[in-house]
């Protein structure tokens, strides 16, 4: 067999592809290397690379800020989001691509509550939670001003649409005479949904669930304005360390470190799925 030599191109190509990957990665390395750095060494000029590492910033981050039940918050109010997202659109999905419902005037109307920008959005919200807040109901479904139920109901409101649209094509490409031929055996219509329809699209519903974690994680706007300190999440509380006295860089680099580090770690994990899911039904029969 004769040996591919690399061509003139290709290299110039794997040239640009490292040097734009160490510009995107650099502040992230930068970033974790201040969070280690003793506080003396952190604004030294020119920088000091070789030091021993420290984990002070982050004990001060977890001790004096309280940030593990941001961590906490952050969790609950993406994991709750997330499961009723997925859910509600894939019943949605499922139904649009089996029955037409609509007739394609419903699923744009879905989109455009997608493209109303957060901030037009977020006074009213404001007002509607801390309307909600006051009454009996509100107060059992923990919705209010700093409460983790009001951002559940926001994250849900926002991803429902995206993941709606995404999953479509997934549910689309589920050949029908697979889901007769369960009728034919006796399953009823949502038995051949869970049983049938669920395990095929799986690979899709895994994309749109990573998405809309990823999103609800990392979604500032919202956290800021709705919440004080009860429901405070972790992109909220990272600016916690920007002082009267100053900006505390070795833990607002400690927290940027924990608030970035999982959703990267986790999109490492599952990249699998997401290129399975994103290339699902690419090539038709």
């Amino acid at each position: 067999m004769r040996e591919r030599h690399i061509t003139f191109p290709e290299i110039v190509r794997l040239i640009v592809i490292v040097l734009i990957l160490l510009i995107m990665l650099f502040p992230i390395f930068w970033m974790i290397v201040t969070s280690l750095k003793p506080t003396d060494l952190i604004l030294t000029s020119p920088p000091v690379f070789t030091f021993t590492p420290t984990l002070e910033h982050y004990v001060y981050a977890f001790t004096k800020s309280n940030f593990g039940l941001y961590i906490m918050n952050t969790m609950i109010a993406s994991l709750g989001s997330t499961v009723i997202v997925i859910t509600c659109a894939a019943l949605a999905s499922y139904s649009f691509a089996r029955y037409n419902v609509g007739r394609g005037t419903l699923m744009y109307f879905i989109l455009s509550t997608r493209m109303m920008p957060a901030i037009a959005v977020v006074l009213p919200f404001f007002v509607i939670f801390r309307t909600i807040g006051e009454t009996q109901i509100g107060k059992f479904l923990q919705l209010g001003q700093d409460r983790i139920g009001t951002l559940i109901v926001c994250y849900t409101i926002f991803n429902l649409p995206f993941a709606i649209w995404l999953m479509l094509s997934f549910f689309q490409e589920i050949p029908v005479e697979l889901e007769d031929s369960a009728r034919l055996d006796g399953y009823s219509r949502f038995r051949v949904f869970l049983k049938v329809v669920l395990p095929l699209a799986r690979p899709g519903i895994a994309v749109a669930a990573i998405f809309c974690l990823l999103f609800s994680w990392n979604e500032f706007l919202f956290a800021s304005v709705l919440t004080r300190s009860v429901a405070k999440t972790i992109t909220v509380g990272v600016g916690d360390f920007w002082t009267t006295r100053g900006i505390l860089w070795g833990p607002l680099s400690a927290a940027a470190t924990v608030c970035v580090l999982p959703m990267v770690v986790f999109a490492l994990i599952l990249q699998r799925w997401i290129v399975r899911g994103l290339t699902f039904g690419a090539v038709r029969g």
